[in-house]
């Protein structure tokens, strides 16, 4: 970027009076959203809802969801209102303060971890998108380095979050390990990470854009986690592919969206995949997500399930250390 740590806020601000970005935003002619998004019937994005009193039904959704778009949005989740929306309250307020206090919290130039405020993530076109990143889960993982002390409610309303959001995470994750067809309900999460598994909070602020048809929040990808569970803003914008479409999730208030992430898809030998999706900007209004991604320790190996393979179903995946697969898939190179 000319600036190399010019927020993407500061960008929008400067630009929001003429009808142009600047051309480091801007992707190539045949993957722009104005000319990629799908415009005809739209199909159902499948949406579960967790208070279903038939708990065999309410697996059975969650199986089928998983297993045919690796994407889908939960409904009467036990997380009660006032949680989410202090949630995203304080997330707001963070992105309103002045830009020299955020920076504060601005990730390391030499840090091995993702964590703290910024800007750039990847190589190539950029993203209109500025992100905060921390753990929430396991408390032993937390650095409140990354914490915003302003305002006065951050840390309390994420701790909050997070109580709630591992008892949502263990349930889908239940419910995903008995679609394999496994007796044991804890197989899944314990071959991504077991109680150990990390919460990395995520923070999506993306401004206004001038021009929403040229640039993307977060191109084209697939998470390299094993489960992301996100709460969006009222602003719509993230897109999933289907059948060779991408297709704008409709916003559901109060609902969690749920993707299948890279490591469920490596554990069980690809009888899951995880979704390929990407976020559009707006040009009126700001848009807002908070995922979080469930990720095993860096050191932690993942593989195939060995109880799903056979002769007939042989490893479709190398068994590796997660930092090793996150480097691998951050740096382009192959797995």
């Amino acid at each position: 970027m000319g600036e190399r740590n010019q927020s993407v806020q500061s960008i929008a601000s400067s630009a929001l009076d003429t009808d142009t970005i600047p051309a480091e935003f801007i992707f190539p002619k045949g993957e722009q959203p104005g000319v990629t998004t799908f415009d005809g019937p739209v199909p159902e994005i499948p949406t579960v809802d967790l208070s279903d009193p038939d708990k065999e039904n309410r697996t059975r959704s969650i199986v089928r969801a998983a297993k045919e778009w690796g994407f889908f949005q939960v409904v009467n989740h036990g997380i009660p209102g006032h949680v989410i929306t202090k949630l995203q309250e304080a997330g707001t307020e963070f992105f309103g303060l002045p830009r020299e206090e955020k920076e504060v919290y601005a990730k390391p130039p030499d840090a091995k971890s993702i964590e703290g405020y910024g800007t750039k993530l990847s190589k190539g076109t950029q993203s209109w998108a500025d992100h905060l990143f921390h753990k929430i889960w396991p408390p032993s993982s937390i650095n409140y380095q990354f914490w915003p002390q302003n305002p006065p409610s951050y840390r309390e309303a994420n701790e909050e979050y997070a109580k709630y959001v591992k008892e949502v995470a263990d349930e889908l994750f239940r419910s995903i390990s008995i679609g394999l067809g496994l007796k044991d309900e804890s197989v899944l999460k314990e071959a991504v990470g077991g109680e150990d598994l990390q919460y990395m909070m995520k923070i999506n602020y993306y401004p206004p854009c001038p021009r929403p048809d040229l640039a993307f929040g977060v191109p084209p990808h697939t998470d390299l986690s094993a489960l992301t569970i996100l709460v969006p803003n009222e602003v719509p914008g993230l897109q999933v592919f289907q059948d060779d479409h991408w297709i704008d999730v409709q916003y559901i208030p109060n609902a969690l969206v749920i993707h299948i992430g890279d490591q469920i898809q490596i554990a069980t030998n690809g009888y899951y995949k995880s979704v390929l999706h990407r976020t559009t900007v707006d040009k009126n209004k700001v848009r807002m997500s908070w995922p979080v991604f469930l990720e095993p320790p860096g050191e932690f190996v993942v593989g195939p399930i060995p109880q799903l393979l056979s002769e007939d179903n042989p490893p479709k995946y190398k068994s590796k250390m997660f930092k090793d697969y996150a480097y691998c898939k951050l740096n382009k190179l192959p797995q």
